[in-house]
């Protein structure tokens, strides 16, 4: 089942988030180490409007356990999809000028899908799939006509499957010292049915 997330889901939430993170070989982990950014995610994720809050995400459920997550927003809240996170360093008393992203993600109009996720045990079996069939209402219910996302250029199995799905390469991005290539996938506005 696919299904809006909730605040009781961030237990389940970080460790699928702190993957994605692990994976993008961020600064921000390599000088703060993986506790302290779990602790951070986690007091963050707390917040609906945190770019990891529930309010963000839809998952997956698999026999009542999340088994992958996939968070987005409209392009123009990306500025502060962050707050939670530098309220999350002040509360631990650590430098609120950090951040764990310093780059910015989305092009303009685009319901940008930040991350998606499923966890290790659930691989290879649709999740993901399912996730990404999932978002087009998500985007349009944001007024969007497209989405975004950014897949890295050393991961030519998951630009594989947003091709699959009918996204196209718009540009690239260097985040984090990587190169990344943005693609978007076009949405038509759902129709309202006629009687006749």
């Amino acid at each position: 089942m696919i299904r809006p997330a909730r605040a009781d889901d961030a237990a389940a939430l970080v460790p699928l988030i702190l993957h994605v993170l692990e994976a993008m070989e961020l600064p921000f982990l390599a000088t703060h180490g993986i506790e302290t950014t779990r602790s951070l995610l986690t007091t963050a994720i707390q917040a609906a409007e945190y770019r990891y809050g529930y309010a963000r995400a839809i998952v997956k459920t698999i026999d009542g356990r999340i088994a992958g997550a996939a968070f987005g927003y409209p392009s123009e809240v990306e500025p502060l999809v962050d707050l939670p996170f530098t309220t999350a360093l002040q509360q631990s008393h650590l430098d609120t000028t950090l951040r764990l992203f310093t780059e910015p993600e989305s092009y303009p109009d685009e319901w940008y899908l930040d991350t998606i996720a499923v966890a290790p045990t659930y691989r290879g079996r649709g999740i993901g799939t399912a996730l990404l069939d999932a978002l087009p209402p998500q985007a349009l219910a944001a007024g969007k006509q497209r989405i975004g996302l950014n897949v890295d250029e050393a991961n030519p199995a998951a630009r594989r499957l947003y091709l699959r799905h009918g996204y196209r390469p718009v540009g690239n991005r260097i985040l984090s010292g990587h190169r990344y290539e943005h693609l978007q996938k076009p949405l038509l506005p759902q129709r309202t049915r006629q009687k006749h």
